[in-house]
């Protein structure tokens, strides 16, 4: 039986797996670059595909298909690196939780849900909520039709900060625990908002918790990662600067293998709890191959974890995420030993990246308004 149509076919495929690794290495900010960081778990797959399809049906290989085969064993190598480390294969950056006397004083359950402005099956969040009794819960995407539905809870949640929008960027942060001076705030683009509040723990030690949705790079929103990169890293600038334990949680439009990410958890200290453990992939709903996380949470050593889980579909395109974390200083400074060290070009590259994105949100900002006094 012939085979060289699979050879053929396995060979193409290794040249588009080599060529697409090799675009996203380009230093550019464009929406076209950036998003070859979000399928790299679909990238890796395809070059697995590749890989094992040279192999078993090459047999009279020349020196452009040894080539083609070096390029895609390097692509592919690259791919691995990047994604094992939110497998159980690599050493947990968060330790599991002990168990503790009064434990639930040392507990604190955080839900965060990309709700989708335009899904109209609300009932099944709130239903979700009062199933899961999370102590914070975190909507994104959340405008006035949210907020009515979300009536619902608040006998349940005595702080809240609501911010709804109808632009996809509403926010509603709902918490059973003191709020402490809560904030509003509009880092990079003036109609793009972040909560910013100090949240006493049952135990009554008080953290940070920072709550983030910043603007993907796409071709129908941003057509770079400028502004969102630059949010992030401008927060994690200022947990570092004021040494503050915080909680960082949100849809960040982003994944946790991109070079801002990893380079916001080097400047901030903060940790990720997916680390050795599992892929928490929330996005997209629809399309189980074209997934990838795009909603996270990060905190300081302070905190150990009893347990992350993806929670059934509410009718959004996100999957809602619900994280259970434990309050242990204790062992804290075991865990700074698992956090990113920062590198030598960090601190410079973080200032470069902030000058740019507010450089860029002013743009955006001018932008939005005049696109809104247009439809007025």
């Amino acid at each position: 039986m012939d085979f060289s149509f699979l050879y053929y076919g396995a060979q193409g495929l290794a040249g588009l797996v080599a060529f697409v690794t090799i675009w996203g290495w380009l230093p550019l900010d464009n929406w076209w670059v950036r998003g070859v960081d979000f399928p790299r778990i679909q990238i890796m797959i395809l070059g697995i595909i590749a890989w094992i399809g040279m192999v078993a049906f090459g047999s009279d290989w020349q020196l452009v298909q040894w080539l083609l085969f070096g390029a895609l064993s390097i692509a592919l190598a690259f791919q691995f690196r990047m994604v094992l480390p939110y497998t159980m294969l690599w050493k947990k950056e968060v330790l599991n939780a002990k168990d503790k006397p009064n434990v639930q004083e040392h507990q604190l359950k955080i839900m965060v849900s990309n709700v989708l402005t335009t899904n109209d099956d609300t009932y099944k969040l709130v239903e979700l909520v009062q199933q899961k009794q999370p102590d914070i819960l975190i909507t994104l995407e959340s405008d006035e039709k949210w907020e009515k539905a979300l009536n619902q809870i608040e006998a349940d949640y005595s702080y809240t900060v609501k911010v709804p929008l109808d632009n996809l960027y509403g926010m509603h942060l709902y918490s059973k625990l003191e709020l402490i001076d809560p904030k509003v705030k509009y880092l990079i683009i003036d109609d793009i908002p972040s909560i910013h509040t100090q949240l006493r723990l049952q135990g009554g030690r008080v953290i940070w918790l920072y709550c983030l949705h910043p603007m993907p790079p796409s071709p129908t929103e941003a057509d770079k990662s400028t502004t969102r990169d630059a949010e992030l890293l401008m927060v994690g600038k200022h947990i570092k600067d004021n040494e503050q334990t915080a909680i960082l949680a949100g849809d960040l439009n982003d994944v946790a293998w991109s070079k801002t990410t990893r380079r916001f958890q080097r400047i901030s200290g903060l940790l990720d709890p997916r680390i050795g453990r599992h892929f928490i992939n929330t996005f997209h709903v629809d399309y189980p191959f074209l997934r990838w996380a795009l909603d996270h949470l990060f905190h300081s050593p302070c905190f150990t974890v009893i347990d992350i889980q993806r929670l059934p579909s509410i009718g959004s395109d996100h999957f809602p995420v619900l994280t259970t974390l434990q309050y242990e200083p204790e062992k804290a400074s075991k865990q700074e030993d698992n956090a990113p060290s920062e590198q030598a070009e960090d601190s410079k590259e973080t200032e470069n990246k902030i000058k740019a994105g507010k450089k860029e949100g002013s743009k955006l900002s001018k932008e939005h308004a005049e696109a809104q006094n247009n439809s007025n």
